[in-house]
Parts: structure tokens; C-alpha cells; sequence
């Protein structure tokens, strides 16, 4: 069975490798707990008094042959993904099984030679039951990455269509109401109408998906949300009012682009557009501890405009979901207020320190 296509993107082709990568700690954590509960299980299994000391040899055994395992593996994995197809899971398996035989081979030379008797069993019955053992586990946890590498490929595959499905989509009614907005301000304020082009045409750029999927900035994304609200606010006027307090987020915290700008549409579509005397929308962040917490706030209006306030909320879910991990959560809902009825988009991205962003960068967005 083929592995996953990639993309003709070299890097892409790197990231969704269907390979594990063997020099993190999951896979050679992978490694130790299979080892270790097939010791276990095989050593439940024997008739008779069970063995301390011959258990204990044996996890030792095993522990010390994951490790070496995920050394070879993780050393030889950029060779291994040059081979085509399920070539390279083939070279992995062989690679574990002739591992085991050397290991197993020089393990038991030893008991001989230095007459430890740790095994009962002839050199040959112990090394070939290692080497089948091996090839047997091998090829589960094998197709069990691969598995789970078809899951990733799936999930990055479906977060990158919404992603350009996204970018794609331009509300009809946006681009007219600022087209018109524009031709009304030429003759009373061209500079007005001549920033207001330049907002659309960066937020058109940015939706277009002239960029490409990979991450922008935390600060990138405030920034297109600042042009937004700047086109917004001239069509609005005073029934558009925004109090920001972001200064303390850090500017070039990775976030996929258009994550946050979709949100704040909807404020402005769902919370403000509704009412006759307009109101406020809020956005609001800080760092809590090792996460960035982000809010955005609007009225709630008695009656909406159109159903599902908070449209595409799902797809925000999964693309933080698929960027952050389960640390990461997105809630939404209404809450009541000394103000009424509010409508808050929570979310909470941790802070990956792979990453390797700074925790100081800070810029007036104002």
C-alpha cells in the first residue's frame, strides 16, 4: 500500500513525510512500551515461579534495544525517505529485524562467554524467537504509523481546502458596500477613498491567498483586522465603536492567517450590523502562562440579522485543533452582562516553544 502523496512543495514534503519522525521522543516512548509489554506479557505467560532477576535483564534488554533502534532509525531516516513508495517502511522493518539479530546475537555471546546463564535457551532458539518477535511488532507498529500518517495527511489535506475555501470566499455584500462606500467618499474625501482602496485591496490580497498556508503572525493578522475595521468603520460610522486591548500580545506568535479576521466579521456582520444605534465590538488578549488568550466580543442582538451567529466557528475549531494540538481549545457562546446579552469567542492557543517566538515584541495597534 503506497504511502500518502505530498505536495511538490520540498518542505511540504519533508512535514508530511509518511515516515515517524525517530529522533522525537514519541516514537522511541513507541518503542520502550511495546518493548516492555511484550517482556511483561511473556513473562505473565510462563509456567512455573516467575523470575525477578531474568525479568529485570529483560526490560533492561529491551530498553537498551529501542534505544539503539531509534539512534539507526533516526539517523538513517533522510536516506529511508528517498526510497519510493512503501519502499521505505520496507527499510525500516529490515533495519529493526536485522538490529535485533546482531543485538540479540552479541547478547547472548555474551551470557555464554561470561557465564552469566541469564537464558535457558540455545543461542539459535533465542536469537531466531528475538529476530520473529521483532519482525512481527515491527511490522504492527509499522502500519500503525502509517495509518496514522494517512490520518495526519487526510487532516491536513481538509484544513488546507477550508483554508482555501476560506480565502476564496469574499462576502458579495462586503465588496459592494465598500465599492460603494468608496465611490461616495471620492468626491467628499479622496484621501479617505484612497486609503479606504488600499485597506480592501490587503485584505483582498491576504483572502485571495496570495500568500501561501503556511503561518503569518499574530501580528500580521491584527494588522489585517485593523484594515477591516478601518473600512467598516467609514461605512458604519459611529454605530461601529471597537476597544482594543491587545497590547501585551506578543506580534510574531504564529497563527494561520485569516484565523482571527473571520471572527471579527462576524462581530460586525451579527453584533453590530442588526442594531439601529449600532455598538461595540471588543478585542481583547493577554498571555496566561504558557497561552495566549484571545476574546472578541459583540452585542447580542434580540433578533439576528441571518442565523448562526458565529458562522464558521467549526472551521476555526479544527484549524486550531490541527496547528496547536488538544491544548488548544476555541469556546463561543452568549453571556449575559451589566450591558445585556454578549456574544464571546474565546480562544486559547498555547504557546509551542519550538516555535521559537519572542515574548517580548509588543506594538501599539491602535
Amino acid at each position: 500500500m503506497p504511502p500518502p502523496t505530498t505536495a511538490n512543495n520540498p518542505r511540504e514534503r519533508v512535514e508530511q513525510s509518511p515516515l515517524p519522525d525517530f529522533c522525537r521522543l514519541p516514537a522511541l516512548f513507541a518503542l520502550i512500551i511495546v518493548g516492555a509489554l511484550t517482556v511483561t506479557v511473556m513473562w505473565l505467560a510462563r509456567n512455573g515461579q516467575r523470575d525477578w532477576a531474568s525479568y529485570s535483564v529483560g526490560m533492561l534488554f529491551v530498553t537498551w534495544l529501542a534505544l539503539v533502534i531509534a539512534v539507526v532509525l533516526c539517523k538513517s531516516r533522510a536516506l529511508l525517505q528517498r526510497l519510493p513508495g512503501h519502499l521505505s517502511y520496507v527499510g525500516v522493518w529490515l533495519l529493526i529485524v536485522l538490529i535485533v539479530l546482531i543485538a540479540s546475537s552479541i547478547a547472548r555471546w555474551l551470557d555464554v562467554a561470561l557465564q552469566m546463564q541469564l537464558g535457558t535457551d540455545s543461542r539459535g532458539v533465542f536469537v531466531r524467537d528475538n529476530v520473529a518477535i521483532a519482525a512481527l511488532l515491527g511490522a504492527a507498529m509499522l502500519r500503525y504509523f502509517y495509518v496514522l500518517a494517512q490520518w495526519q495527511a487526510r487532516l491536513a489535506a481538509v484544513t488546507r481546502a477550508q483554508v482555501d475555501a476560506l480565502q476564496a470566499r469574499i462576502r458579495p455584500h462586503f465588496l459592494f458596500n465598500s465599492m460603494n462606500t468608496v465611490a461616495a467618499l471620492i468626491r467628499v474625501d479622496p484621501d479617505a477613498a484612497e486609503r479606504t482602496v488600499e485597506d480592501l485591496s490587503e485584505l483582498f490580497r491576504a483572502a485571495l491567498g496570495q500568500h501561501n498556508n503556511d503561518d503569518g503572525t499574530l501580528g500580521d493578522e491584527l494588522a489585517l483586522i485593523e484594515r477591516y475595521l478601518a473600512i467598516e468603520q467609514l461605512r458604519l460610522g459611529d454605530r461601529l465603536r471597537v476597544q482594543r486591548d491587545i497590547e501585551s500580545l506578543p506580534d510574531n506568535f504564529p497563527l494561520p492567517r485569516l484565523l482571527l479576521q473571520p471572527l471579527v466579521e462576524n462581530a460586525v456582520r451579527h453584533g453590530i450590523q442588526p442594531l439601529i444605534g449600532g455598538g461595540e465590538v471588543i478585542l481583547r488578549g493577554q498571555r496566561n502562562g504558557n497561552a495566549i488568550l484571545i476574546e472578541i466580543i459583540n452585542p447580542l442582538p434580540a433578533t439576528a440579522a441571518e442565523p448562526g451567529n458565529g458562522h464558521g466557528l467549526d472551521s476555526v475549531r479544527q484549524r486550531v485543533t490541527y496547528r496547536y494540538g488538544p491544548q488548544a481549545r476555541v469556546e463561543a457562546g452568549p453571556q449575559s452582562g451589566p450591558d445585556g446579552e454578549r456574544f464571546i469567542v474565546r480562544l486559547h492557543l498555547p504557546i509551542l516553544h519550538s516555535s521559537g517566538q519572542a515574548n517580548d515584541a509588543r506594538t501599539d495597534r491602535r
